[in-house]
């Protein structure tokens, strides 16, 4: 996995890493930090993330020492980040605990919901753990798909990362059977199951996961050359934007641009953007522009009293 990806697509990076703490051994830092395809201060910060959203990560000193989830102790649903505000439960916490504890929360599966996208489709929690379980650990992965013109397949596939786009999560993998990568949305994934057998990773024709899913998207769809400036750190409108919008420039601390062509829709670019929580000016294009100018005219009339 290139290390490219560096501080992108944080939510699948979190699930990953998640899903190999939850394996009952201790992991070195430089091991997660070839898994993972990031660097081992990436690895750090990725940990400490856990333990603030309440997962008993911990670390052992020396030249053997590594991480591990504190056996026994009691977590939470993983929450992510603000860029995916409503991704809750994206692991269970009977697959976090020791298989002695599992029977313990299985009363809890009530109370697990799925998640929802932007169009109304849900995933299962598993289905998510399953899919990044299987691309962390390397392993062949086969699933049900539906397509978009609801034709059904049964597909084998190398895993190789999840891409959250704020909207949507997708899979990249490769297909065995169409001798190709591809691209899969995961709300039209079902049955997922991990075969066991291990795959080297081959390398991506693009080299990013988040680049190859903008490519397959740009396929057919209208898109649209953005410039927008904003007040505030790059890495602070970065970790609040998808991976997909591109990644903004700095100008000064605390100030950063971004210039990127992306196929979406202007009234959910509008959004994005009004979600980063800081000022910001948008240059091109002139349909973005118009739009937020209309969209700040209809939320001041629908405040004023």
């Amino acid at each position: 996995m290139s290390k490219n990806a560096e501080n992108t697509d944080t939510p699948a990076r979190l699930l990953q890493l998640l899903s190999l703490l939850q394996t009952p051994r201790e992991w070195p830092g430089g091991e997660l930090s070839e898994r993972l395809g990031v660097s081992r201060r990436t690895v750090r910060r990725d940990i400490d993330r856990l333990r603030d959203l309440g997962y008993p990560v911990q670390a052992s000193q020396g030249a053997a020492g590594g991480y591990r989830l504190v056996a026994g102790k009691a977590m939470p649903p993983l929450v992510l980040d603000d860029e995916e505000a409503s991704v809750r439960a994206l692991a269970k916490l009977e697959q976090v605990l020791p298989s002695r504890l599992r029977h313990r929360v299985s009363t809890l599966q009530m109370a697990t919901m799925p998640l929802t996208s932007g169009d109304g489709a849900s995933i299962a929690p598993e289905t998510l753990t399953v899919m990044a379980s299987a691309a962390a650990g390397q392993e062949r992965l086969r699933f049900a798909y539906r397509a978009g013109d609801g034709t059904e397949s049964r597909r084998l596939t190398e895993p190789y990362r999840l891409v959250s786009t704020g909207r949507r999560w997708y899979l990249v993998a490769y297909d065995i059977d169409r001798e190709d990568w591809r691209t899969f949305r995961v709300d039209r994934v079902s049955s997922p199951f991990a075969t066991g057998a291990r795959f080297a990773p081959r390398e991506l024709p693009t080299g990013d996961a988040a680049e190859y899913i903008r490519q397959s998207m740009w396929r057919g769809r209208q898109s649209y050359a953005i410039d927008v400036t904003f007040a505030a750190p790059a890495e602070f409108v970065a970790a609040r934007l998808p991976a997909t919008l591109g990644t903004p420039e700095r100008i000064s601390d605390t100030s950063c641009r971004l210039r990127s062509t992306v196929p979406d829709s202007i009234e959910w670019l509008a959004v994005r953007l009004a979600l980063v929580d800081c000022d910001f000016r948008a240059h091109e294009p002139p349909e973005l522009i118009q739009y937020l100018r209309d969209l700040g005219t209809r939320l001041t009339q629908a405040s004023t009293t």
